[in-house]
């Protein structure tokens, strides 16, 4: 955005460039012209969609949720969670180790005079590490797109419901439905949703359509073996390949050309990696680290001319670059990634809160045994209490296709009767709304105090007020100030067969501890049975192998289906 001959340039604090001409010190005049409205509605757009993309792929199980035994494929499903929770002493380490990057940073420049040999450098750096960001945002965007075309229910305008079975291969009516069995769908034999299921295929055809179904939603096995280095088995689909060989050709181009496109995407992946890899284990410490980080900005930009810079002489996907018909600008990753972390945990807050309301209180008989006053006799008291039973989690990335097929036109959500699509994708979100309100009245607020001072803005001065305002306040708002200071992400919630005693208006009290302290949970006991079964077996098994060992081994099975066979 230009004011003059002034090119004004939003960065990791939003810095300005130099210029030709000493700025006119005010410049509400610009305020209200169309370019810079355009500009704002750009910035802030870009940031917001970044930031709820970002969001709702951190989502993960929360804690008022139970994971699930056996998947569709009879597999335990793994249960993510993420690589780095911030503690409270990451407010003051976080400010402290940017500082020593940013300034060795500029002293680097400065000592090699042309930055386009640190430009070279950072720009092979970034293309090679960019690969891990961008698959997984291309695979989690294949798997919606996969999901669009091939979900597991739709509605139709009357507001049915079908049932996509790919065993069978036909779809079933379920809702509305008063018989317990399901009804076939006469005359629906593709796997298609909409008016493309009532297509009239050959045989051939149709089991073409099924088959690449299949492919792209089954869920494979690899194996990777080196003799003694390393053996590991994961999961994989065909969208995790497609994803990786996207992000290689991403990669080489930037690489190659540089376009600022290219680097626009490959920052949007770095920020959606790092919702993904990074959040507070709480609120409050998530507040403590963006106030360090607000200091941080606000000395960076203001008393020192380190940030303005590093970020306007590297050519680097550390930033947004947005090019307009009379300047470029541009916005720091971190101030899309500090305050969108918070924002992530608040809507992760809101997907515990969808939870709680569903967990079902089931009666259970708790037997006590008290000394009598008589030598040798005891007494038996038996009471009713409760046992908490959480609902199963449903994984968001695999609901977006049934949300938008169950969503009748005009509407948001779903219809009632997709349960599932309505409880990953549609749960009440007032936290995570009310902190996207905050981000974007900050941006707002940044990008016009920019324009009037035609200086460089530290944006974490306005960004963090607006997010962790607008979160305080919204449970100040709602009374729940004790639930969202109490909420955590290090493990501690999450607890399972909890017991809990009522009052007689159905509130719960208290937690009767059932168990002493060397004892398991059941659940956990289960689990670890389970793996002593498994470890009994692999060592049956490699008894009844030869001494013969494998140097190298790598393979991917597929799970066997019975399809019919094509003629």
């Amino acid at each position: 955005m230009t004011s003059g001959n002034t090119t004004v340039d939003v960065t990791d604090g939003l810095s300005n460039s130099t210029h030709d001409a000493a700025p006119a010190p005010f410049a509400l005049g610009m305020l209200v012209q169309p370019s810079f409205l355009l500009f704002e509605a750009q910035v802030i757009l870009s940031a917001l969609g970044i930031i709820w993309i970002g969001a709702h792929g951190s989502l993960r199980r929360p804690p008022s949720a139970a994971l699930a035994k056996r998947d569709v494929n009879g597999k335990k499903p793994k249960d993510d969670q993420f690589t780095e929770g911030f503690a409270a002493s990451d407010a003051i380490m976080l400010p402290i180790m940017a500082g020593a990057v940013l300034i060795g940073l500029y002293y680097l420049i400065e000592w090699l005079q042309e930055p386009d040999i640190l430009n070279r450098i950072l720009r092979v750096y970034m293309s090679t590490i960019s690969i891990a960001s961008l698959g997984r945002l291309s695979m989690d965007a294949l798997e919606i797109l996969t999901s669009l075309v091939f979900p597991t229910i739709w509605a139709d305008r009357s507001g049915r419901i079908y049932r996509i079975d790919p065993v069978r291969r036909c779809q079933f009516l379920t809702y509305p439905n008063e018989e317990d069995s399901e009804i076939l769908a006469e005359g629906k034999q593709t796997p298609f949703p909409g008016p493309l299921s009532n297509l009239r295929l050959s045989d051939r055809a149709s089991q073409i359509v099924w088959e690449i179904r299949h492919l792209f939603t089954e869920e494979w096995t690899a194996r990777l073996a080196m003799h003694g280095l390393i053996h590991v088995n994961f999961n994989l689909k065909l969208n995790n390949l497609l994803g990786f060989v996207v992000s290689i050709g991403i990669a080489i181009v930037y690489y190659l050309a540089g376009w600022h496109v290219l680097s626009n995407l490959l920052g949007s992946a770095f920020s959606y990696t790092a919702f993904a890899l990074m959040s507070p284990t709480s609120f409050a410490i998530g507040t403590m680290v963006l106030v360090g980080l607000f200091v941080y900005d606000i000395v960076m930009v203001f008393y020192t001319p380190f940030m303005i810079a590093v970020a306007t002489k590297i050519d680097a996907p550390i930033k947004l670059v947005f090019r307009g018909t009379k300047g470029v600008s541009m916005l720091g990753l971190g101030d899309i990634v500090i305050p969108g972390l918070l924002i992530g945990l608040a809507l992760r807050f809101d997907l515990h809160r969808s939870y709680q309301t569903r967990i079902k209180l089931e009666p259970v008989q708790l037997t006590s045994e008290l000394t009598s006053s008589s030598p040798g006799e005891t007494i038996k008291t038996t009471e009713t209490q409760y046992r908490q039973v959480k609902a199963i989690y449903v994984d968001s990335r695999s609901q977006w296709g049934n949300r938008f097929w169950t969503t009748k036109l005009g509407r948001t959500s779903p219809i009632p009767a997709a349960t599932s699509a309505t409880v990953a994708t549609a749960f009440p979100k007032p936290y995570f709304y009310a902190s996207m309100v905050g981000y974007a009245l900050g941006m707002l607020l940044t990008l016009t105090m920019l324009l009037v001072f035609s200086h460089g803005q530290p944006a974490l001065l306005y960004l963090v007020p607006g997010v962790t305002g607008s979160v305080w306040l919204t449970a100040l708002v709602r009374g729940e100030l004790k639930d969202i200071w109490e909420y955590t992400e290090d493990g501690s919630l999450d607890t399972k067969d909890v017991i809990v005693e009522l009052d007689p208006n159905g509130k719960i009290v208290k937690q009767i501890d059932q168990k002493s302290p060397g004892d398991k949970e059941p659940a956990k006991a289960v689990e670890e049975a389970e793996g002593e079964t498994e470890k009994v077996k692999s060592v049956a098994e490699r008894k009844k192998k030869t001494d013969d060992y494998e140097v190298f081994h790598f393979s991917i099975t597929a799970p066997r289906h019975n399809a019919p066979k094509m003629e």
